[in-house]
């Protein structure tokens, strides 16, 4: 400006010339260098696209989706599940409840702020303040997400990642008892409340263990500890990443393998390795045991039923099972 020329930043300095100028070439080369591939549409933030993984990493303490497993559908209000051994979330008043009065372990129960409290959200949180959980009020938005999206009205409970066994631990608890061995195998049973009434049987029946295949079969999640009834605080539950190797293993330690199967080679009364360290090994309902566990077993038998039952559910038949191998050792 006339008449003010020694203001500061009047005078444009010497070399400070917009535009090009020599030696001017590599000014903005880093800022012209590509930066590798466009990601992909669920892991670019903010995209539409990314929201369901994001959802699935917040529920499992993760950034992303990838890696992430689920037991239970969105908008049912059962529990969603990390497969890598991380926290499970059981959400919805009613199943949040059910879990407190069954005793399954917990870490925390998350409240959403400004909730419309009813009768379950009370006896909620006072079970809650009984066991000491942690309580956590947190907004809708922040629920939605640690949930996965699913109906938690309000409520979801951080259940801990459940502690697996080993086989050997099972064959060596009962040594050490001086007891015979009686676990129960389970081969493609999918639903957890069938695992749960297996090791609320076992329970019953003087039973040392279960073993779980690791893929295509259920885990101890909390709707298996709700039906267990409390025995799962008792019964450990291994989990095996091939079962027919495990069966191999157990039977190379002195166990005889029965399989149950409708069309066993004989029927179940006449089991006369009921008293020697057994391994019952179930099928689910709809397939029964696969071929390669079929194959495993020393022997194969049924359950005989009246009438036109052709099977019975998993859980049902194990207890059945168990209760005639106590029933044989009783009486010897």
């Amino acid at each position: 400006m006339a008449g003010n020329s020694q203001r500061r930043g009047a005078m444009r300095k010497t070399g400070s010339k917009k535009g090009p100028v020599v030696g001017s070439g590599g000014q903005r080369r880093q800022g012209l260098e590509g930066r590798g591939p466009t990601p992909k549409a669920s892991e670019r933030t903010g995209h539409p696209a990314a929201r369901p993984s994001v959802a699935r990493g917040a529920a499992t303490g993760r950034g992303t989706g990838r890696g992430t497993g689920r037991t239970g559908s969105k908008g049912t209000g059962r529990s969603t599940r990390r497969s890598d051994g991380g926290p499970e979330w059981v959400a919805g008043r009613n199943p949040v409840v059910e879990a407190l009065r069954a005793g399954v372990p917990a870490k925390a129960l998350y409240v959403a702020s400004r909730i419309e409290s009813d009768d379950r959200v009370k006896e909620a949180l006072k079970a809650a303040s009984d066991r000491r959980l942690a309580l956590l009020e947190v907004s809708k938005i922040d629920l939605d997400r640690i949930t996965g999206g699913a109906v938690h009205q309000g409520l979801a409970l951080q259940v801990p990642a459940y502690e697996y066994a080993h086989p050997d631990d099972l064959v060596e608890a009962a040594e050490k008892a001086h007891q015979t061995l009686l676990l129960v195998a389970l081969d493609g049973v999918t639903d957890p409340r069938n695992l749960g009434a297996v090791v609320r049987s076992v329970a019953a029946f003087g039973g040392h263990g279960v073993i779980v295949p690791e893929r295509r079969a259920a885990g101890m999640t909390a709707a298996a500890w709700k039906v267990s009834a409390g025995a799962a605080a008792r019964i450990p539950v291994a989990r095996v990443t091939n079962l027919t190797r495990a069966l191999e293993a157990l039977k190379a330690a002195g166990c005889v393998v029965v399989g149950l199967d409708a069309g066993g080679e004989l029927d179940l009364p006449m089991l006369e390795a009921a008293t020697d360290p057994v391994v019952l090994v179930v099928g689910s309902e709809g397939k029964g045991l696969s071929r390669l566990v079929r194959q495993t077993c020393d022997v194969v038998v049924s359950i005989p039923m009246a009438g036109e039952m052709e099977s019975l559910n998993a859980g049902v038949a194990a207890g059945v099972a168990l209760y005639e191998v106590a029933r044989r050792r009783a009486a010897r």
